[in-house]
Formats: structure tokens, C-alpha cells, sequence
């Protein structure tokens, strides 16, 4: 074997058990080399979850799928506030640890739990209680909330788990220990993957429990992912080490928390919000719309994860150079990241427009459901050089502390365009479902020229945080 292949696997290995090397140091493209493997294989386990979970509900039928593509729907408010959670936590630690100071990214790591954890058991009680009207209120037939109210329950229940993962995966990604948020998360699907089909198909000594059983089995998955992460930060073996005296509330620290986090939650329930808007215009097409939007997000979904690892790896090394005092570096970053992203989402969308209908008929089976999830995944992945660059950028300003610039462009480029462009070209141009669907990459091109313009303006490296 030649030297530098020597090298790549050498590499390669160490991005996947771990480093403990210096990001605002050396190489950058072995940098980004480094942070975005597990980050990558990390999101790619994440997205595992929706694949899995697609695939055995597809079984139940298109009530099924279309009771989890509306119980998603309406998490909006939970993953806004856990994305937004996150992207303060990454911020912070990656910052502090740039500034060489582990101890203080320890007491934000514990900030962030304590939040996270007092909000998911509010939004959890309140979502398992009134699990069917929200079912109702997302325009769902009356045979898709006999089906599906029991899974919405639990998912509503199991919202903890969701918070949780998403947030100490954060802490993990911003001091650099990516490869234990990949380690988690591939254990958090292996027990998905077990007791999917298990539980919905009642295979052996396990309840027959239909589209609930995919609800029980990924949170239990993700239950056991979040207390392999609490083991590794209590245990301090890592960047960062979780102690006792941390868990007290630090009102400066959660008070900065709080206000990176504020604009991180409106800028993630905008595009939330416009995709639930989307999947309700579907809705008055019928269950078949429903469903076919659903699979196609989901399969984009495992494309797009993959790519947030890239944009994930670039956030932390802007954190964290940016707290080196390395600015031109952190810049540099975002770019090099932005081109990879592109090369690969620009591939994958050829693919996918021209395989899509047999990708799709992987997944289901129903011939009407079919040509509708063909169509939007070829519409959707028509904007796969533009995402590339606009989800780099996005995360970049986030971890740089600057969560009011990509706040400003998701307003403008999900509410005042995307939203009435769907709406003007289902309804008044006549192309029901296929106008919602053009509206997606419409948006998204918007979205990635204004980040690239407010990118190179520079303002977010004044950013303090």
C-alpha cells in the first residue's frame, strides 16, 4: 500500500475512535477531514431513524405512513427549541474551547441539559395528552388518527429522549469529541432497527402493536443513546467533563444560553413551521399527496443528514478558531466545507432524478403513492447544489454566535417567499401537490444567494459570545 493511502486509512481511523488533536491548529483540510467523518456518520445514523421507521410503517399502509408524516409535522416546536438548544450549546463550548477552557464548557454543557430537559416534560405532557386533535388540526382523516394516535402519544412522551440526544450530541460536536455522538447514535439505531419490526409486526414473544410499535422501539433506541453519553461526560474521558457541581443553574452562562438560543429557535421553527404549512397544503389533495411528500422528505432526509455533518464540522471550527483568535481560518473553514458539500449533494441529485422512481419503489409498494414520491423527489433534489452552500453557511454564523443574520433569511426566504410561491402555484397556477413540491428548491436557492452575500460581508466574526 502506498503512503498516502497509508495515511487516509490512518486518518480515517482516527476520525472514528476519536481525537484528542488541537482544530485551530495544523491543516485545515485534515481538519475538516477529521470533524466531519463521525459527524457525517453520525448524521447519517440520525437519518437512520427515519429510514427505519418509514420503511416497516410503509408495511401498515398509507394511514400509517401518513399518521407519522403529520405526528412529525407537528413536532415542529420541539425540534425548534432543541435545534435552537443545540446550536447555542455548539456555539458556546466550541468557543470556550478554543479559548483552551474546558472547565467552563463543562458548566454550559450542564446549562443546556437542565434546559432542555424542564422544556421537553412540559411539550411531552402536553403533546401525549392532546395527541388526536393535534392529528385533527394537521388535517388528518378520521381513519389516520384511529391508526396513529397511540404513536403520537408515545413519541409525545418520549420527547426527552429526542431533547437529549439532540443536545449533548451538541456538547460532543462542539469540543471536537465528534466520534462519540457517532457512537451513540449508532446505538441508538442498533436497538431501533432490533425492535422495529419486532414490535410492529409482533414477531416471537413481542405484542403486536402496528404503527405504535416503531414509536416504543425508537425511543427506547434514543433512550439508550442519551445514557452512553451521560456515562462518557460523567466519567470525563473526553474534551469535556460532566461533575456534579456543574448541575446548580449558572445564571450568566444560561443566560447567554439562552439569548443564542432565542434566535436559534425562531430561525429553526421558520423553516419547521413553512414545511408543516407545505405538508398541510398537501393535504387537501388527499392521503396519497400526504404520503408521497413523506417519503420523499424521508429519503432526502438521508442525503441531507449526511451533508449537516459537513455544515455541523464547520460550525465547530469556526467556534473554535474564532475563540483562537484565528478569524481568516474560521472563513476559510466554511468555504472549503461548502465546496465538498456541493461536489456530494450534487452527485446524489443526479441520482436521484434519475433513478427515483425506482428508489422509491424500495420503500412502497401502493401504486398511487409511488408517482407522487417520484415527482417530489426529483423536484427536491433539483436544488441540491443550492442546499449545499446554504446549509454550510447557515451553521457557520451559528457557530460564530451571529444567530440573527440566518434567523433574517429564513424569514424572508421560508414565510415571505416559499409559503405564498407553494400556495400561488397549487392553487391559482393549478398544479396541486407538484406546485407545493417546486416551491422547495425554489426557496432554498433564495436562501443560499443571500447567505453567500451576508457571508462574505464578515460582520458575524465580531461576534462575541
Amino acid at each position: 500500500m502506498s503512503e498516502p493511502n497509508q495515511s487516509l486509512w490512518s486518518s480515517l481511523r482516527e476520525a472514528i475512535s476519536g481525537s484528542d488533536r488541537d482544530y485551530t491548529e495544523g491543516s485545515l483540510n485534515r481538519a475538516i477531514f477529521m470533524l466531519s467523518v463521525p459527524m457525517v456518520l453520525e448524521m447519517c445514523m440520525e437519518s437512520l431513524f427515519g429510514i427505519v421507521d418509514i420503511f416497516f410503517i410503509a408495511k401498515l399502509g398509507k394511514d400509517a405512513m401518513a399518521a407519522a408524516a403529520l405526528t412529525e409535522s407537528t413536532l415542529t416546536i420541539l425540534f425548534s427549541i432543541a435545534m435552537g438548544l443545540s446550536m447555542g450549546t455548539t456555539a458556546i463550548i466550541a468557543r470556550r474551547i478554543g479559548e483552551k477552557n474546558p472547565a467552563e464548557a463543562g458548566v454550559a454543557a450542564a446549562q443546556s441539559l437542565i434546559l432542555g430537559t424542564l422544556i421537553s416534560i412540559v411539550i411531552g405532557i402536553v403533546g401525549a395528552w392532546q395527541a388526536p386533535e393535534l392529528l385533527r388540526l394537521m388535517g388528518a382523516e378520521p381513519g389516520v388518527i384511529a391508526v396513529g394516535a397511540t404513536y403520537t402519544r408515545i413519541i409525545y412522551g418520549g420527547s426527552a429522549t429526542i431533547f437529549l440526544l439532540f443536545l449533548l450530541n451538541a456538547v460532543f460536536r462542539g469540543s471536537g469529541d465528534a466520534a462519540v455522538a457517532m457512537r451513540s447514535l449508532w446505538l441508538a439505531n442498533g436497538i431501533n432497527i432490533l425492535l422495529n419490526p419486532l414490535l410492529i409486526f409482533g414477531i416471537g414473544p413481542f405484542p403486536e402493536l402496528g404503527v405504535a410499535g416503531s414509536a416504543v422501539g425508537t425511543t427506547i433506541g434514543r433512550g439508550a443513546g442519551v445514557l452512553f453519553q451521560l456515562y462518557i461526560l460523567f466519567r470525563g474521558s473526553g474534551r469535556i467533563q460532566l461533575r456534579p457541581e456543574h448541575l446548580k443553574i449558572a445564571p450568566d452562562v444560561m443566560g447567554k444560553l439562552m439569548q443564542l438560543s432565542a434566535g436559534g429557535m425562531i430561525q429553526y421553527l421558520l423553516p419547521m413551521g413553512s414545511w408543516t404549512a407545505l405538508i398541510r397544503m398537501a393535504a387537501t389533495f388527499g392521503t396519497v399527496a400526504v404520503a408521497g411528500y413523506a417519503l420523499a422528505v424521508r429519503i432526502i432526509i438521508f442525503v441531507i443528514l449526511p451533508s449537516w455533518g459537513l455544515s455541523n464540522a464547520a460550525a465547530t471550527l469556526v467556534g473554535q478558531n474564532l475563540g483562537a483568535g484565528k478569524p481568516d481560518r474560521a472563513e476559510a473553514s466554511a468555504w472549503q466545507a461548502g465546496r465538498l458539500n456541493m461536489y456530494f449533494l450534487g452527485a446524489v441529485g443526479l441520482i436521484f432524478w434519475i433513478f427515483a422512481p425506482a428508489i422509491v419503489a424500495k420503500f412502497v409498494d401502493d401504486p398511487a403513492v409511488i408517482p407522487v414520491a417520484s415527482a417530489a423527489l426529483r423536484i427536491f433534489s433539483a436544488g441540491n447544489v443550492f442546499y449545499a452552500y446554504g446549509m454550510v453557511l447557515t451553521q457557520s454564523f451559528n457557530g460564530a454566535g451571529d444567530t440573527y443574520t440566518p434567523t433574517m433569511i429564513n424569514l424572508f426566504c421560508y414565510w415571505l417567499f416559499q409559503i405564498p410561491f407553494a400556495y400561488l402555484l397549487a392553487f391559482p397556477a393549478g398544479l396541486g401537490f407538484n406546485g407545493v413540491f417546486i416551491a422547495v428548491p425554489a426557496a432554498e436557492s433564495a436562501l443560499a444567494a443571500a447567505a453567500i452575500y451576508m457571508f462574505r460581508r464578515g460582520k458575524w466574526k465580531l461576534q462575541k459570545v
